[in-house]
């Protein structure tokens, strides 16, 4: 696994990582926006400590935990991952509300298209924001995009300290229960 160096990871600063999706999967997971460590490797989630690979072992979703530079293995198990804003910043400080409402109507495009089952949006603050529903709380939401239900879980980063991987591994275990009955 290549590791970026300091000034690497500086300088992916906006850089672009491509959607891992396809047509009909059991649940595209939407982050926020790539991190500088994954703009500079070109995966999502890939910066060492992000819980999202553990969290989807530790749910039932993968068999073994997976890694950032596997991330198109996630299609073998109906999984995709995409983003609301597809450029890299430090933190999603750098991301502006209006980003995330736009990123909403693209989302919202991207799933008509490809027609997952389950949307899972990674981040409670972000979902608010995008789709101004202020109250949203963890867990399947009131509203879909066509026939896709859409489901609220905590972003995985190592930066969010309200869950840690047991508690992901449940929130996230509740989706893989879910998506299974689907």
């Amino acid at each position: 696994m290549w590791k970026p160096t300091r000034e690497q990871i500086a300088a992916a600063q906006d850089a672009p990582v491509p959607d891992v999706i396809a047509e009909d999967l059991d649940v595209l997971f939407c982050g926020i926006n790539p991190g500088l460590y994954s703009g500079a490797v070109g995966h999502h989630f890939a910066r060492p400590g992000n819980r999202l690979w553990k969290a989807l072992h530790a749910s039932g979703f993968t068999d073994r935990v997976l890694g950032p530079f596997e991330e198109k293995r996630l299609l073998n198990y109906g999984l995709g991952i995409t983003n609301f804003v597809n450029r890299a910043t430090a933190t999603m400080a750098g991301v502006r509300g209006e980003e995330l409402t736009r990123g909403a109507v693209a989302l919202e495009r991207k799933v008509k298209r490809y027609q997952p089952r389950f949307l899972a949006i990674l981040g409670l603050t972000s979902y608010r924001t995008a789709f101004a529903r202020r109250s949203a709380v963890v867990g399947l939401q009131d509203h879909t995009i066509a026939d896709t239900k859409v489901w609220l879980l905590p972003n995985p980063s190592g930066l969010n300290a309200h869950y840690q991987v047991p508690d992901l591994a449940r929130v996230f275990g509740e989706l893989r229960r879910a998506a299974e009955q689907a």
